[in-house]
C-alpha cells in the first residue's frame, strides 16, 4: 500500500509504459490522459486501476461517458475480472438544478457543476479510493459552459484527490479546452494518439507531455491494443543498454570467405551484404548462421521478404537444416507482415531476441523490406541507426541485406544509402565469362580492421558456399563484364558441387 506523502512511484500494470515513467506514476497526484476517440485511453486507465486491485489497493472508475453494459463488454473483450473494482456510472443529468434553484442568483450551470463535482467527491470518500479514473472531462465542461467554472472545479478536485492519497487519471480528448487546458494544472500529461497510414493498420503512439519534477523517456512509444489491454513499446535509447563481451572474429566455416574478411566478422559490429538479386545475400547470411549454431550460439532471423517456410527450404538446399535449431529454441525465425508493423514493434522484437534470448547473431533479411514496410515512417533509418547501435554495444553481430537495383553493369544502387551504418560492406555481383554467368564477392570497407582488396569467385551449390581463388587476371569484373589479362584463369570448375 503506498503512504501518504513519501513520493513513491505507482506501477501502472501496462507493459512498457513504467519503463518510459522511469518506473511508475508518482503517487497521491493529478494527471491527464488525453488522445483521439478510439487511441485507447479507457483501456490505458483501466489497467491502472487493476494493477492498483491487484495490489490490494482501493480503486474507483467514475463513468460519465461510457454505460455499465459498455464497460462490462470492454472487460470480456480483453479477459478481465471487474473483480476488486468500484465501478459508478454518473449520469450528468444527475447534477442538474432543481426549480427552487433555477431562481437563485447562481447560473444554473455553476449549480449544476458544483452538484456534480460534490458527487464525485462523496463517492471518492465513501469508498477511500486510492487510484481513481475520471471519465471523461468532456462530460464535466459540457455542464460547466464557462472557463471560470470548470477551471475553479477541477482546481478543488485536484485539493480534494491530493488530501485522500489519491492518484487520479483524468481522461480527456486532444484539443478540447473550454478556454482552460487542464494539461497546465496536471501533474503529469500523456498523449495518445492514432495514425492512418495510406496502406496497413492504423499506427498508434504515446507522448508523455509533461512530469513535473521527475526525468522520463521523451519523444514518441509505438503501442498496440490487442487483447489484454495496451502494450507500449518504448523508444529505443542505445546509451542505456551496454553488455561486457570479448570482441573476437565470427567464423563463417569457409576459410577462403574467413580470409577475405582478414579473419571473420568481428563480433558487435554489423554488416552489410548487398548485391543485385539472386547474387546470393540470403544464402551467405545463412552460412553465418549455421556457423554460430554450430559453435552453440543462439542467431534470430528476421524475414521481410520471404515465408519460414521458403527460408528452410532454401537453407536444406545449402546442406543446412535449420528445424533442429528452430525447436531447440537455439534459432528463431520470424516473419513479418509488412503492413502490420510499427517500428517501435520491431525494435522490442530485436531486443527480445537479444536480451530474453541471448542471440548473438541477428540478421535482417531485407532492409529493403525494412523500409518498404513503412514508406511513411519519418527517421527511419535513424532509427536503424539507434537500433545498430544498441546490439553492437550488446555484443550482438548483425547481417543486414539490401538488395540493389538493376542487375548487372555500373548503375546498380541501392534503394537507401545505409552504408555509413555499417563496420563490414561485402558486396556481390554477377559477371560474364564466356557467356557464362557467374557471382562474384569482395569486402568493400571494414572499419575493425584490415580484409582482402581482392574480388573472389562465389558458387553457390547444393554442398554449400563455395570461395575461389582472387580473379586477378581479370580487369571489370565489378562492371560484369571483365576483361581477360592473364594466361590461365582462376576461375572455379563449373562442375564443383
Amino acid at each position: 500500500m503506498t503512504n501518504a506523502g513519501d513520493g513513491s512511484l505507482l506501477p501502472t500494470g501496462i507493459p512498457g509504459l513504467d519503463d518510459t515513467l522511469h518506473g511508475g506514476l508518482e503517487s497521491e497526484r493529478l494527471y491527464l490522459i488525453e488522445g483521439d476517440p478510439g487511441s485507447g485511453k479507457t483501456t490505458l486507465a483501466l489497467q491502472f486501476l487493476l494493477e492498483g486491485a491487484r495490489r490490494g489497493e482501493s480503486v474507483l472508475h467514475l463513468t460519465m461517458s461510457e454505460s455499465m453494459n459498455e464497460l462490462e463488454s470492454t472487460f470480456r473483450s480483453h479477459g478481465w475480472s471487474m473483480e476488486g473494482l468500484n465501478i459508478v456510472e454518473l449520469n450528468v443529468s444527475e447534477g442538474e438544478a432543481g426549480p427552487e434553484e433555477q431562481y437563485t442568483m447562481f447560473h444554473s450551470s455553476e449549480v449544476e457543476l458544483s452538484s456534480l463535482i460534490r458527487r464525485i467527491l462523496e463517492e471518492v470518500d465513501r469508498i477511500g479510493a486510492r487510484r481513481l479514473v475520471i471519465d471523461s472531462l468532456a462530460e464535466l465542461r459540457l455542464v460547466a459552459q464557462n472557463p471560470l467554472w470548470y477551471r475553479r472545479q477541477i482546481l478543488a478536485l485536484k485539493q480534494h484527490f491530493s488530501t485522500r492519497r489519491c492518484t487520479a487519471l483524468l481522461l480527456d480528448e486532444s484539443g478540447e479546452t473550454l478556454g482552460f487546458n487542464v494539461r497546465t494544472v496536471a501533474h503529469g500529461v500523456l498523449s495518445l494518439s492514432r495514425i492512418l497510414p495510406g496502406f496497413g493498420a492504423e499506427r498508434r503512439q504515446l507522448q508523455i507531455l509533461k512530469m513535473r519534477g521527475r526525468s522520463y523517456q521523451g519523444g514518441y512509444h509505438d503501442y498496440l491494443i490487442k487483447q489484454g489491454g495496451l502494450q507500449i513499446f518504448p523508444r529505443l535509447v542505445a546509451l542505456e543498454h551496454q553488455r561486457n563481451f570479448t570482441r573476437d572474429p565470427i567464423k563463417s566455416g569457409v576459410a577462403a570467405l574467413d580470409a577475405l574478411l582478414g579473419g571473420g566478422i568481428d563480433r558487435g559490429t554489423s554488416t552489410l551484404l548487398t548485391g543485385a538479386a539472386g547474387t546470393g545475400k540470403s544464402s551467405l547470411a545463412t552460412l553465418y548462421a549455421f556457423s554460430a549454431v554450430g559453435r552453440g550460439e543462439n542467431v534470430a532471423f528476421f524475414h521481410f521478404d520471404e515465408s519460414r517456410e521458403n527460408f528452410l527450404t532454401r537453407s536444406r538446399g545449402l546442406g543446412m537444416d535449420f528445424v533442429p535449431f528452430l525447436t531447440s529454441g537455439q534459432a528463431s525465425s520470424q516473419q513479418i507482415d509488412p503492413a502490420e508493423l510499427s517500428p517501435g514493434e520491431f525494435s522490442a522484437s530485436v531486443r527480445q531476441a537479444a536480451e530474453r534470448n541471448n542471440a548473438r547473431l541477428i540478421i535482417i533479411d531485407s532492409l529493403n523490406g525494412y523500409l518498404n514496410a513503412m514508406p511513411e515512417e519519418r527517421f527511419l533509418v535513424t532509427q536503424l541507426h539507434e537500433l545498430l547501435t544498441y546490439l553492437g554495444q550488446m555484443g550482438v553481430s548483425t547481417l543486414l541485406i539490401v538488395a540493389q537495383h538493376g542487375l548487372v553493369g555500373p548503375e546498380t544502387s541501392a534503394p537507401v544509402d545505409v552504408s555509413y551504418l555499417s563496420d563490414t560492406i561485402i558486396l556481390m555481383r554477377y559477371f560474364e565469362i564466356h557467356g557464362e554467368v557467374r557471382q562474384a564477392i569482395s569486402v568493400m570497407k571494414k572499419r575493425t580492421g584490415p580484409h582482402e582488396r581482392t574480388i573472389r569467385e562465389m558458387k553457390i551449390t547444393s554442398g554449400g558456399i563455395h570461395i575461389g581463388e582472387p580473379l586477378h587476371q581479370f580487369q571489370g569484373v565489378l562492371q560484369g563484364i571483365p576483361i581477360f589479362r592473364g594466361g590461365e584463369g582462376p576461375l572455379m570448375d563449373s562442375n564443383v558441387d
